[in-house]
């Protein structure tokens, strides 16, 4: 159950009407949309954040962003470490 008020019954209605749907089917669409919208604005977040905590790899003077495999190593373990602490496996959001 949704309260809405006469101005927005009044355009879902249009809307609807325009897009020979239900009422209800407008309104599970629209939310369907609203919620794949945040979550691919939450991963987008989440791909940010671990950018400014684990910025890319600077390349050495030849190109190569491997020059330092090393530190890349630890760093990776380290977040893979974080990771698990928080419970997350491997791939997972």
């Amino acid at each position: 159950m949704v309260q809405l008020n006469g101005e927005l019954l009044a355009l879902l209605d249009r809307e609807a009407a325009r897009r020979g749907t239900s009422r209800s089917a407008l309104i599970r669409t629209a939310v369907a949309a609203f919620l794949h919208d945040e979550r691919e604005a939450e991963i987008d977040r989440q791909i940010l954040e671990g950018y400014r905590r684990v910025p890319p790899a600077t390349p050495d003077a030849w190109g190569d962003p491997r020059a330092d495999e090393a530190d890349t190593a630890v760093m990776l373990e380290r977040l893979d470490a974080e990771e698990r602490a928080a419970g997350f496996g491997p791939w997972q959001p």
